[in-house]
């Protein structure tokens, strides 16, 4: 049998757990309308990652396409697609640690 401060004690903490879990949510919600960009080749590739992990928008210089080297282009693609989303997984980190306070929550952040 739970005493009665120790049940008012857990329906607090309770409480805080779902308010912190809708903040949360709220934070991630507002961090994935958030987009970063990475700019590989001197500029000559450009890639833009949402906070969900999604490329919204790839912008080739028309001088890296005249080349006609494909892999060079493949891999300056790649580059900066991978770092475009190492960017916004970072944001992501840091709006959600300036919510926990750094506390390192499993599966959030």
């Amino acid at each position: 049998m739970v005493d009665a401060p120790d049940a008012g004690l857990l329906g607090g903490l309770f409480a805080r757990a779902k308010e912190m879990q809708e903040r949360l949510q709220a934070v991630q919600a507002e961090a994935a309308s958030k987009v970063v960009e990475a700019t590989v080749g001197g500029g000559m590739v450009r890639a833009k990652v949402n906070g969900r992990l999604e490329l919204v928008d790839l912008h080739l210089e028309p001088e890296i396409l005249a080349g006609g080297d494909l892999t060079l282009l493949r891999d300056l693609i790649l580059a900066a697609v991978n770092e475009a989303n190492r960017r916004a997984q970072a944001m992501m980190a840091e709006e959600v640690g300036r919510l926990t306070g750094g506390l390192g929550f499993p599966g959030i952040g």
